[in-house]
């Protein structure tokens, strides 16, 4: 007999948190996604499917919904949420993923659990007021060697789960990118290291730097990390692809 519930939905305990404790999360200019009324996060739970669970920072926000619709009758398709499950909770970088991945993980038992952390960590940022930076003098919130020490203890939380792992690269950066500065080496960099840390584990990429770099004057907006519609389209798809494949077989 199936079994639906609904899902509004806030299964995580999931309070937004930034890397500088006094200073709360903020959305950045362009990630639209993480400013939509809680309606459009509401989603049906089936319990006779398997599944799946999306970590990231504002692009996994901004393709999550399509993706929900992708596996529409395949899989429940999770992400943290806040704590009154009306907004999408942002995964930032590595630092606040460690802080966050244990209750991220509670609640369900995960068939399928897709992350990526890599643009917060890639930022200028001042560490005296929590505060992003244009300054090229400010340090990176975490530079490639946290980063890959960050994200060594999240894959060991990950693979405690059973669930199939799967990693998706961090997507490019343009020139000119401020509000905070990104330099368009950054993904490239630590995408470098993150691969070798999913070499190591056995994890399947997803390769979205690829999917979309080609194409980044009609799929990304101009000086910001952020996608138009047709690039989270496109990720959606590519997502909903990887996923679908990696879903438990049915008996």
């Amino acid at each position: 007999m199936m079994i639906k519930s609904l899902a509004f939905v806030s299964l995580f305990a999931a309070s937004l948190v930034s890397a500088a404790p006094d200073k709360p999360y903020q959305p950045e200019e362009g990630s639209d996604a993480e400013k939509v009324g809680a309606g459009v996060w509401a989603f049906e739970v089936d319990e006779s499917l398997p599944n799946v669970l999306i970590i990231g920072d504002s692009i996994s926000i901004g393709y999550t919904v399509s993706v929900r619709k992708e596996l529409d009758g395949k899989a429940n398709v999770f992400r943290p949420m806040s704590k009154d499950g009306s907004k999408p909770e942002n995964s930032q970088g590595t630092t606040n993923s460690v802080k966050r991945i244990n209750a991220w993980l509670k609640g369900r038992k995960w068939d399928v659990i897709h992350f990526n952390m890599g643009l917060h960590d890639l930022k200028h940022w001042n560490p005296k007021t929590g505060q992003n930076s244009s300054k090229a003098s400010d340090p990176y919130q975490a530079d490639v060697d946290q980063y890959a020490k960050n994200l060594e203890e999240i894959v060991g939380k990950l693979e405690k789960t059973g669930a199939k792992l799967i990693f998706a690269t961090t997507t490019p950066v343009t020139e000119g990118t401020t509000n905070p500065l990104r330099e368009p080496d950054g993904p490239v960099k630590y995408n470098k290291a993150a691969l070798k840390i999913m070499e190591k584990h056995d994890i399947q990429v997803n390769d979205l730097f690829a999917a979309v770099e080609p194409d980044l004057d009609n799929l990304q907006l101009p000086r910001n990390v952020h996608f138009k519609p047709a690039g989270n389209e496109l990720m959606a798809k590519k997502v909903a692809e990887v996923i679908a494949a990696a879903l438990p077989k049915g008996e």
